[in-house]
């Protein structure tokens, strides 16, 4: 037992007089070793006011620690800590799952396609010239379009045929024609040469014992319009009574129709 005590007394002593004998040993020690004989905080130091220390934290500001162990420090919250339990978390969320519906309820609202309103107003005005039997017959139509979207529209093409007595006589076509407003109405006017060669409305248009020189027109057309980056058709059809005598057709004034 004797040898067993001298053994360990000697460790004691040898690590001693190393920890003595190594001023860095020491030096490290001795920042370790706490303030005024506290075991509370065995990390800090007395302030020396060297650029190469901060102050510590845990220290309350009596002592620092080397720079490069600040960023192995980790604070502790308690569980009952406020700041772990915000306040109105529910309102905030609600709200803000609210503003979200409005946001897209209006969106919804205002970028919903509606439907675009095409009406033939009739006849505006026609001019008629006859040769060897043939009626030639120059008409110009009226369109009245209607847009009822919260976005303006496009009209790019409009094509047109006009029939009599199931015969194609006449054609049309244009492009890039007219840039409708939101909720506005426009009118588009068009020309359609026909060359009708019946001898029957011949007879009508030339003679001269009767009085009514009507000819009946069957008119079908395209309208291709454009709006948030879409594109969409609408057919129309209409059937005018030209005078292809007197040459006395009146214009037709815009009549919106607004849904």
């Amino acid at each position: 037992m004797g040898k067993t005590v001298s053994k360990f007394g000697s460790q004691d002593s040898e690590s001693k007089s190393i920890l003595s004998q190594d001023p860095a040993v020491s030096s490290e020690a001795s920042s370790y070793s706490s303030i005024n004989g506290s075991k509370s905080a065995p990390s800090c130091v007395p302030c020396s006011g060297s650029a190469d220390f901060v102050t510590c934290p845990t220290c309350q500001g009596t002592g620092e620690i080397p720079s490069e162990l600040e960023k192995q420090l980790v604070a502790l919250i308690p569980y009952g800590d406020q700041r772990l339990k915000p306040r109105r978390t529910k309102l905030y969320v609600s709200l803000a799952v609210l503003n979200c519906l409005l946001m897209s309820a209006f969106i919804f609202f205002f970028l919903f396609p509606r439907s675009i309103v095409v009406e033939p107003a009739g006849l505006s005005s026609s001019v008629v010239a006859f040769s060897d039997n043939v009626i030639l017959l120059n008409v110009t139509n009226v369109l009245n379009i209607t847009n009822n979207n919260y976005c303006p529209v496009t009209v790019t093409q409009l094509n047109v045929e006009v029939l009599h007595l199931s015969l194609v006589v006449g054609q049309m076509e244009e492009s890039n024609l007219l840039r409708i407003g939101s909720l506005n109405s426009e009118q588009i006017f068009y020309t359609v040469t026909s060359k009708i060669a019946d001898e029957n409305a011949y007879n009508i248009c030339t003679w001269v014992g009767i009085k009514v020189h009507n000819i009946l027109q069957h008119i079908q057309g395209t309208l291709t319009y454009s709006y948030l980056s879409h594109t969409e058709q609408l057919a129309f059809q209409s059937y005018d009574y030209v005078d292809c005598r007197g040459n006395t057709s009146l214009p037709h004034s815009l009549v919106p129709h607004l849904s």
